[in-house]
């Protein structure tokens, strides 16, 4: 894998103006990618315009529901393809310069040029799997995704479509049954899909200004937007704009513009800066750039750091592991988020980039209130950097739903026990305070003490220390600091060889 930016940080050849822009502008024009295999050049576009309003409003393509309109329910999934496979994402909560460059089928683009019906689709019929039908598209999608790409691990793929009233046994059975057959001939043609077919830019994307776009903003000014090609780029921009929203896999972006109504302007999109995508692996260390996927690195993880992997697996939907980044999912700061305390957990070290300025700090040194960060403006998360290989690392995600919730408590455990004794211990929660935060009293009271179940019940009236959390619709304080304690008893079991997970017990 190709290194990490943030780590051996370089300057292209781009000329900058004296006022600290690019001399050729932030700016191009059109978004060029294809649509159930026709190409497509979109202008004049406002560059937060999502892809499910853009089919539904302007192509007539109104087989993409919508549902939640915040990439909850599954029912308007594409299919998205380009150069690292195809996938399944939430169309309601992809922006259209997203797509750049890339192949997007829809369920009517499942179909063959003669009106014959994809394997997926049969299945459905046959198996009954469809009732009122609006969520149905949308399973059908995520199927002939995981079907393309030889999946067989059905609940998972397809946690993120929710149905009322077919109910999911017929549905699981469609997608067994369509596993094994062929991969359509026409459903191939995306794989092999050459961008230079429908772009006659130099790759960046464009977003028009010029406001007389088919389906676009009529006359109004169409708010400027940028597609950086790399981190040095980014930077430069970054610096010259620090009010800026960066929108990476917009899982949480999107949001704002579909739910808050939001101006986001100016806006960059990240998903073009391919050297904040890569992991490399070097001197038992996993650095990991801004813009990995989390379902990219969960497949990284996977042998490694199995507990991470499975926290991961319960991270959202499928849809939203295939858009959200490492780096989004830390940048936000948000307390309940799952994957800093995992992280903290592992002595994860954070590098930002502000212009040519690099700096690395302790992740947990990064949160330092409820939305506060120490990071300065102008300044990016360019990667992290943890252990590869940790074998006590633990972590424990408790929500009501299992499946595709937001976490209630977010437990991560990593303690060092050697001859019977703990030596040190790294442990950090989720959902207990207004920043991911590390339980130091509670470390403090097992370092140096033996491992045994005395040590852990000594030690369990120290995360009233650590933590005062707030009710809330979730939990409340009381659950959560009864449950934090409740999962350091389950860790102990955990490292002793007992079965703790609620899909491996049995009454």
């Amino acid at each position: 894998m190709g290194r990490v930016a943030r780590f051996t940080p370089h300057r292209a050849a781009t000329q900058i103006a004296s006022n600290g822009e690019k001399a050729a502008g932030w700016t191009m024009t059109g978004i060029a990618f294809l649509l159930n295999g026709t190409p497509v050049r979109v202008a004049a576009e406002a560059p937060t315009r999502t892809l499910l309003d853009f089919l539904r409003e302007t192509r007539g393509l109104c087989g993409t529901k919508e549902g939640c309109n915040e990439g909850d329910c599954g029912a308007c999934t594409v299919m998205v393809t380009d150069g690292g496979g195809s996938r399944a994402l939430n169309a309601c909560i992809l922006f259209l310069p997203q797509l750049h460059g890339k192949a997007v089928r829809t369920v009517e683009g499942l179909s063959g040029p003669k009106g014959e019906m994809h394997p997926v689709q049969e299945a459905m019929v046959t198996h009954h799997g469809s009732q009122c039908g609006f969520c149905t598209p949308g399973f059908v999608v995520s199927m002939a995704v995981a079907q393309m790409n030889g999946r067989r691990d059905h609940d998972d793929v397809l946690a993120g479509n929710l149905c009322r009233c077919t109910g999911y046994a017929p549905i699981i059975r469609a997608a067994e049954a369509a596993a094994a057959a062929p991969i359509p001939d026409w459903m191939e043609n995306d794989r092999s899909f050459i961008l230079a077919q429908i772009l006659t830019s130099d790759g960046n994307i464009p977003i028009d200004a010029s406001g007389n776009g088919a389906g676009g903003s009529g006359g109004t000014t169409v708010p400027p937007a940028f597609r950086p090609t790399n981190s040095d780029d980014l930077a430069d921009w970054y610096l010259a704009h620090p009010d800026a929203t960066l929108i990476a896999g917009a899982t949480d972006v999107g949001l704002w513009v579909t739910k808050h109504l939001r101006d986001l302007a100016p806006v960059a999109f990240l998903s073009g800066v391919t050297d904040l995508q890569q992991i490399e692996r070097q001197g038992g260390m996993l650095h990991v750039g801004a813009a990995v996927t989390i379902a990219a690195l969960r497949e990284a993880v996977q042998d490694r750091l199995p507990s991470l992997a499975e926290l991961f697996r319960r991270y959202a939907s499928e849809q939203v592991r295939n858009a959200a980044t490492i780096g989004g999912n830390i940048a936000n700061g948000s307390p309940i988020g799952d994957g800093p305390p995992a992280l903290i957990a592992l002595g994860a070290t954070l590098h930002l980039r502000r212009g040519d300025d690099l700096r690395s700090i302790p992740l947990e040194s990064f949160f330092l209130d409820y939305r506060k960060q120490d990071r300065r403006p102008g300044e990016f998360v360019a990667g992290i950097s943890f252990a590869e290989q940790a074998p006590s690392l633990r972590c424990y995600k408790i929500s009501k739903r299992f499946d595709q919730d937001i976490s209630a408590v977010c437990g991560c455990f990593n303690l060092t026990i050697e001859d019977g004794r703990i030596t040190a211990a790294r442990i950090a929660f989720g959902g207990m305070a207004g920043i991911p935060k590390r339980a130091a009293h509670v470390e403090q009271a097992l370092i140096g003490q033996p491992w045994e179940e005395a040590t852990i019940t000594r030690a369990l009236p120290a995360f009233a220390q650590d933590f005062t959390p707030l009710s809330d619709m979730r939990a409340s304080a009381a659950y959560r600091l009864e449950t934090a304690a409740n999962l350091l008893r389950r860790y102990f079991h955990d490292l002793n060889g007992s079965p703790v997970s609620v899909l491996e017990v049995a009454p």
